[in-house]
């Protein structure tokens, strides 16, 4: 088992090549529901309260004091009891990513660090398993996965375990059981099954160990199904949205029931397939497609998880990521090169997206996170 040492650190203050600074717009305002938005070049995280009309309040910009890299991916991730926070970003001699930890007042939504560990290599993405106990990471350039522990302070800790991949590992997430772990390697068009030990944090292989997707697919991003009983994954390469049934009793997923695309009529170019989210019912899926700057609305068929489409609509430059209001009723989006997010209401009837409007946010903004407090 592959142990890396913490860098962790107690920030009071956080160490020199990781300050950081708390530029408060609003620091006395109160919000039921927090948007934080993680800008990569700017190296920030901007925040904002989500009102009931779907409009958002800036309420802080916190800012990472240290040397912007151009292009580099800034990462989100939300414990299961939306107490913290953690993002992840280019150590300064770019050949790992550190993983920062913030705890997220519950009545403001606002964040205090709490401590930086560095993790196994530069990664693409990261999660928290079911319990919040572990962090999954995926390294695209490293072509691997790791799993770190984290401390009862909510802070990252320790390497525990790196797996290597095919090329370009780029998602990882636990499956709503907890007992098994999915991870995807785009370079490899294959998608890796997990058994994962909750107790140790350990992964072992399921049976059986990967599932392929056709040669050049690219897959990206997946998501999870409520029940549990559906995968859903979105190629990169090909746009493709692929349907999964998911066994909760081995880890595996069943044949694909679906294969249906996330670009728009008339497409041409080259795909750039990007992000996936459920609405918190699993009535409603959406998706991202970069090249066209667009969403892509579907409606799912509740007992085959099979998808209908709805609509595509147009969005802001580039929607690397957006996410999902906990309450099912607005999506917000990320340009990065626009420089922006767009607010939209769904529809609960039909699951159609209406654009609201249009906010500035950091650099380059590459992750979006959603949080509903107590």
């Amino acid at each position: 088992m592959a142990r890396i040492h913490s860098c962790r650190t107690a920030f009071a203050p956080l160490a020199a090549a990781l300050a950081l600074t708390l530029h408060a717009l609003m620091p006395s305002a109160n919000a039921a529901t927090v948007v934080y938005v993680g800008n990569a070049d700017s190296q920030d995280l901007s925040l904002f309260a989500l009102a009931a009309d779907g409009g958002l309040n800036p309420l802080a910009t916190v800012v990472l004091q240290r040397p912007a890299h151009p292009g580099r991916s800034m990462l989100l991730a939300v414990s299961p009891d939306h107490g913290f926070l953690y993002a992840g970003f280019f150590s300064s001699d770019e050949k790992h990513s550190v993983v920062t930890s913030y705890s997220i007042d519950p009545k403001s939504g606002m964040l205090t660090p709490r401590g930086s560990t560095q993790l196994a290599d530069i990664m693409s993405y990261i999660s928290t398993d079911r319990s919040g106990r572990y962090l999954l990471s995926a390294s695209y350039g490293g072509n691997k996965v790791s799993v770190n522990s984290i401390g009862r302070d909510g802070v990252v800790a320790d390497t525990l375990q790196i797996i290597p991949t095919e090329p370009k590992a780029h998602c990882i997430l636990a499956d709503p059981t907890n007992r098994f772990v999915l991870h995807t390697a785009l370079g490899g068009d294959v998608v890796y099954q997990q058994r994962f030990d909750a107790k140790t944090g350990r992964l072992s292989p399921a049976i059986p160990p990967t599932v392929g997707v056709p040669a050049n697919a690219g897959p990206r991003f997946f998501i999870f199904s409520r029940d549990g009983r559906y995968v859903y994954l979105i190629d990169e390469l090909d746009g493709a949205i692929r349907v999964f049934p998911f066994d909760p009793a081995t880890g595996a997923l069943q044949p694909q029931v679906q294969v249906a695309s996330a670009l728009p009529a008339g497409f041409t170019g080259q795909a750039w397939g990007a992000d996936i989210h459920l609405t918190p019912d699993g009535r409603f899926l959406y998706v991202s497609e970069r090249t066209s700057s667009t969403l892509g609305a579907f409606r799912v068929e509740p007992e085959r998880g099979t998808l209908t489409a709805i609509e595509t609509v147009a969005t802001v430059k580039q929607p690397r990521a957006f996410n999902i209001d906990p309450a099912g009723r607005y999506l917000v989006s990320s340009g990065q090169l626009s420089n922006s997010v767009m607010t939209y209401a769904i529809d609960r009837g039909s699951g159609k997206l209406t654009a609201l409007k249009e906010y500035p946010v950091g650099l380059n903004p590459t992750w979006v996170e959603i949080v509903s407090l107590p």
